[in-house]
């Protein structure tokens, strides 16, 4: 029987962060199925941090990991914000929302829109204003993913790659399909998509997640054009996104498609609806698909990540909802798994910014665990 102070199910970035996080109170091990960290949600997203995605408590909680990323695993780049004539009451609300965490948001017309990213559709056919906010983040989520795994390491713990958890029994202990066992007094749920079907393994009561599936095209950039200063762009409702990836231009449909947890796949109907889009919203014409990739993101019932101790289950702790926002907001949701495992404070400030234990933990879910004593 190999021992652990924690055991973390998920080598995504949020099992990865929160151990990082814990490997200061105790040995952690994480369990990750793939033969890789990071196979799904966390290396299939944009890679972008931004405030025009989520609620309150989610930009609350990206707004807190921001200094997070002047560590090196990110670069700061501008995101604007595009709406048509129909669009405008909802650029409003996305404006006056996105002010309460960061300065220097500015309204643009359609010259300047098309100033910054060139291929845009303005006027009539396209959009007709625009925000910008010059504080987007360009991210690192290998450098993240890597960094964290490091960190688990040098504190003495580990980071075990191909070990798919079979059998989970009370007190904790996880079996996996070759048959190796490890047992902790804590057991992190950081499985993503997969995090109800772990706690069913462990006779946890699920928590009804919703893993939903989003497409991203990769196409050629416009002849001679060099796209790296070119912006995040977004619809200010949540019908398409276009940005700078590696030289070329990456695209999302932002289509949410109900899914089980798997192995996600692109479906010709979403790459269509992608390709179409992108000539919707801008000039470009998408002569050929570069690359396509599908991810899950899954979300509770209220879209705001949740963190807390199981209620029917003592030591069986939950880190799961990420959605699609689970690289900007991994800093402040591994503060919260530290706090309430090793039995610290709420992260300072960020009940303030909206995000307390009312908006993110486990009790707004499912009745608040029995109490226990936090880790010596």
């Amino acid at each position: 029987m190999n021992r652990a102070d924690i055991l973390v199910i998920g080598g995504g970035v949020a099992g990865l962060s929160a151990a990082a996080a814990l490997a200061r109170h105790g040995r952690v091990v994480v369990l990750e199925a793939e033969e890789a960290v990071g196979v799904h949600s966390s290396g299939r997203s944009a890679t972008f941090s931004h405030y025009g995605i989520g609620n309150h408590a989610v930009r609350a909680l990206t707004a807190w990991s921001r200094p997070f990323f002047a560590k090196g695993v990110a670069e700061r780049a501008a995101a604007l914000f595009v709406a048509s004539v129909e669009m405008l009451p909802e650029l409003d609300a996305l404006e006056a929302e996105m002010a309460r965490f960061t300065g220097g948001l500015r309204r643009v017309g359609e010259a300047e829109m098309a100033d910054l990213f060139p291929p845009l559709r303005v006027g009539r056919e396209g959009a007709v204003a625009g925000c910008v906010d010059p504080d987007g983040l360009r991210l690192d989520s290998d450098a993240m993913l890597q960094g964290y795994a490091r960190a688990v390491r040098a504190a003495g713990g580990e980071v075990l790659t191909g070990r798919r958890v079979a059998r989970i029994a009370p007190a904790w202990i996880a079996v996996t399909e070759s048959g190796e066992e490890w047992t902790a007094p804590v057991l992190v749920n950081a499985a993503g998509a997969w995090a109800d079907a772990v706690a069913k393994l462990a006779g946890v009561r699920p928590l009804a997640l919703r893993p939903l599936r989003r497409t991203i095209v990769i196409i050629d950039a416009p002849a001679g054009a060099d796209v790296r200063s070119w912006p995040f762009v977004k619809t200010a409702v949540d019908d398409f996104y276009i940005l700078p990836e590696g030289g070329r231009l990456a695209a999302s449909p932002v289509d949410e498609i109900e899914s089980g947890p798997c192995d996600a796949q692109p479906e010709d109907y979403d790459v269509a609806l992608a390709a179409w889009k992108i000539e919707r919203y801008t000039s470009l014409s998408v002569a050929r698909i570069l690359h396509r990739r599908a991810g899950l993101r899954t979300f509770t019932v209220d879209r705001v990540p949740a963190a807390g101790f199981a209620a029917d289950a003592p030591g069986f702790f939950w880190l799961a909802g990420q959605g699609g926002y689970g690289l900007q907001t991994a800093p402040a949701m591994a503060a919260i798994t530290e706090s309430l495992i090793a039995g610290g404070p709420w992260p300072d400030g960020l009940a303030e910014l909206g995000a307390g234990p009312a908006e993110v933990g486990i009790g707004r879910l499912a009745p608040p665990a029995p109490g226990r004593q936090p880790l010596s």
